[in-house]
């Protein structure tokens, strides 16, 4: 095995773990194949024999590899073996007649069912949040506020708040200061002002699909066209199709989640995402960038955003704290460049300001540096996650399923035989408790009623196994 670099900052078996990590995808390492004993690596690395069973459990813990009694650790398991790749959109523009309101009310509906598997729900799971701390910032903004918090915020948001998210998108090379910032009631908030303040009615905006349904259905409700572009399962929109589409319609606005994209899970390579941001400026149309899951990333770095490329103003940078914090605190904020007064606007004539409490608490949480501890913990877990869902898939749904490999976020996209009806799948699921996302939620077009949706942030357990299994079971029966 390659020597392991002692210099480096990370904890040291992390390092062993994502050499061995790297040979299992590269495929130096196969399934069955024997690992080092512990002694031996110790040795070969001059490592402690404790540092190479810390790499090992942590491989385990993903799912990659399995102890054999009385004989060492085997390769079980290689997100490669998936012979079946997600194949690039192709959304052809027509009528849907299914009532998808239905589908979406019914599955929203169903969350609070006690004992429910949530594998449609896109949100962290409580037992991955950090509880306590969020409590104690709450209870700190609170004795700080005037008026302890029930007093009105300034319209553009806590300056606190829109100071530390300044400050943070340093990581993606953003340049923003607090001034550039608009505080939200989470990001769909942000969104729908973005898309307000930027269309009228009878408009044509472009996105990728699938896409997320909230997006589809706020712009059919101010009365917006939909134009579905083809959509990479790994790389996204493809800036050669975006030229075709404004050169054929008359675009007003573009929509894309550029990092690990909901629900495809696809992440925008940054030379892509530069390309499509000087395309748009060129041809004077704004981007509106959904940058929700960009900092639950699974390599070293985090992915850039358009955002970072953005010289004139044109992209409104939109994200929120809901897919790494704290959902039910609804707070998010925008940067609306070039168009910062009419979204201002627009947040003072709906809301007239956002939630005070919360506000000065995720500021308080952002600035101690827990965030960045949280963050660190949160991407370990959710990475394990996929693999652990990919393994399980791989052995108990049917063969000739396709599934998405993400880098990042919380959610895969499967794609099941074309006979499957994911609809009728999520009722028979829910028989047994499991609530899944079928895909028809996810475009206005008749497309992925064969795909479904699954959100692998929770903590991996016995009970989260059993129901990923069942549901594997259903799909081959319903075959």
């Amino acid at each position: 095995m390659k020597a392991v670099s002692k210099t480096k900052p990370d904890h040291l078996y992390l390092q062993v773990a994502e050499t061995i990590e790297q040979q299992i995808m590269d495929e130096v390492l196969k399934i069955g194949d024997k690992l080092p004993s512990v002694r031996l690596l110790s040795k070969e690395q001059d490592i402690s024999v404790s540092t190479i069973l810390q790499a090992y459990y942590h491989l385990e813990a993903k799912g990659l590899i399995e102890p054999r009694p009385q004989s060492g650790y085997y390769v079980s398991f290689n997100p490669s073996r998936f012979p079946h790749k997600i194949e690039k959109s192709n959304p052809v523009q027509a009528i849907r007649t299914k009532n998808v309101e239905t589908i979406i009310s019914e599955v929203y509906d169903d969350f609070s069912m006690p004992g429910l598997t949530r594998f449609s729900l896109s949100v962290p799971a409580p037992e991955i949040l950090p509880l306590a701390n969020l409590n104690k910032s709450m209870m700190q903004a609170l004795r700080d506020l005037p008026a302890n918090g029930t007093s009105y915020e300034q319209i553009q948001g806590n300056e606190q708040l829109r100071r530390q998210v300044a400050r943070w998108s340093m990581n993606w090379g953003g340049r923003l200061q607090a001034d550039d910032l608009i505080t939200t009631a989470g990001c769909m908030n942000a969104i729908s002002y973005c898309l307000m303040a930027i269309t009228k009615p009878g408009d044509t905006i472009a996105v990728e699909s699938p896409v997320y349904f909230g997006m589809l259905r706020f712009a059919q409700s101010i009365g917006l066209k939909v134009l579905e572009l083809p959509t990479d399962p790994d790389t996204g929109v493809d800036p050669d199709d975006v030229r075709k589409a404004i050169k054929s319609h008359n675009i007003k606005a573009c929509f894309f989640v550029t990092n690990f994209s909901n629900p495809t899970g696809y992440c925008m390579p940054d030379e892509q995402k530069e390309e499509l941001v000087k395309i748009l400026s060129f041809a004077g149309i704004p981007l509106i960038e959904d940058d929700l899951y960009g900092d639950v990333y699974f390599g070293k770095t985090r992915p850039k955003s358009c955002k970072s490329f953005d010289e004139e103003g044109n992209v409104l940078w939109c994200s929120s704290i809901s897919k790494t914090l704290a959902p039910g605190y609804r707070v998010g904020w925008v940067a609306p460049g070039k168009y910062q007064e009419k979204v201002k606007r627009l947040k003072l004539y709906h809301s007239i300001t956002s939630a005070t409490a919360q506000q000065a608490a995720i500021a308080s949480f952002l600035a101690t540096g827990r965030f960045e501890y949280h963050l660190r913990k949160l991407r370990q877990t959710l990475h394990t996650n996929s693999l652990q869902f990919m393994r399980t898939i791989g052995d108990h749904f049917p063969a000739e399923l396709k599934v998405s490999n993400p880098k990042g976020g919380f959610i895969l996209w499967l794609e099941l035989d074309k006979k499957i009806d994911t609809y009728s799948l999520y009722h028979e699921a829910m028989q047994h408790k499991i609530s899944i996302a079928p895909g028809a939620m996810f475009s206005l077009q008749e497309k992925y009623q064969n795909c479904i949706r699954l959100s692998y942030g929770m903590q991996w357990n016995n009970d989260v196994e059993k129901a990923l299994k069942k549901l594997g079971g259903l799909v081959k029966e319903m075959m």
